[in-house]
């Protein structure tokens, strides 16, 4: 296994250089993210269609991961139930130490190799669903064992790392390898390889979800109405997509259905 994560940075003597020189470079670094995400396409396109197979035969995701990968995950997952109005439990993040420790730096805990298996436990993972694993290095143990408890139980598997050929995705059916080469930082992969995670995240989250169904259009027409901004965007969308011209008509009917999705239903079923 190449270890490109841990290889030297292309700048050196940093503390010479100054402010514009840094963010120039860093810049220059971040560009290349996106061009490995895209060489990385055909194995995200792989593991999507999984989870979208495993999630509209109702079963769930699971997410495990350490470090900034890890809370990442959890940053992600928090989102959906608002934004896409899906059921909490659907789509899952397991982070080492807890996600209820996410502001704590638990490095440490990247090397628990009992912990991952014990949460998915804990939530009677079955073969109905999906876990992937996060991992830059490819070889976090965390996640290594908790993706082999996962395939000795006939459980699916996915990963996205940013080194080639890593014990991690050896133990994925469906991996995903972004190689994103040496950090600005020698080492420091909450860079290059964290931004480069969070772009997956959203690909895959958001693909999921318009994939279930959960958006029409270019909308969010199952966003929860948690407060007043939500609310307003919401009305709006639904004058739009009804047809409704009056704001007050529009509110009272979408707070009445509790979503613009069920609020067109109701109203004007040719929109759904």
């Amino acid at each position: 296994m190449t270890r490109i994560t841990e290889q030297s940075s292309r700048y050196d003597n940093l503390e010479t250089k100054s402010v514009e020189e840094l963010t120039r470079y860093i810049n220059q670094e971040d560009a290349r993210v996106a061009g490995a995400i895209k060489e990385a396409l055909p194995q995200i396109n792989a593991l999507i269609t999984q989870i979208v197979s495993k999630l509209s035969a109702h079963g769930r995701m699971f997410y495990i991961g350490a470090g900034s990968g890890g809370r990442l995950s959890v940053l992600d997952v928090i989102e959906l139930p608002t934004t896409y109005g899906v059921e909490p439990g659907r789509v899952n993040a397991i982070l080492a130490g807890g996600a209820d420790r996410l502001v704590e730096a638990l490095e440490e805990k990247e090397d628990d190799v009992n912990e991952a298996w014990a949460k998915l436990t804990e939530a009677n993972i079955s073969p109905a669903d999906i876990v992937v694993g996060i991992s830059a290095s490819g070889s976090t143990p965390f996640v290594l064992e908790g993706l082999k408890k996962c395939r000795e139980n006939q459980i699916t598997t996915g990963c996205i790392v940013s080194n080639p050929d890593s014990v991690i995705a050896a133990q994925a059916d469906y991996p995903v390898e972004v190689i994103t080469g040496p950090e600005f930082i020698t080492g420091s992969t909450r860079m290059k390889c964290g931004t480069a995670q969070k772009m997956i995240f959203d690909m895959i989250s958001t693909t999921t979800m318009i994939r279930l169904g959960r958006v029409q259009g270019n909308s969010m027409v199952n966003v929860k109405l948690i407060n007043d901004k939500i609310v307003d965007r919401a009305v709006l969308m639904l004058m739009n997509k009804s047809g409704i011209s009056n704001y007050a008509e529009a509110k009272t009917l979408l707070l009445q259905h509790g979503s613009v999705k069920a609020a067109l239903e109701a109203f004007a079923p040719k929109y759904i």
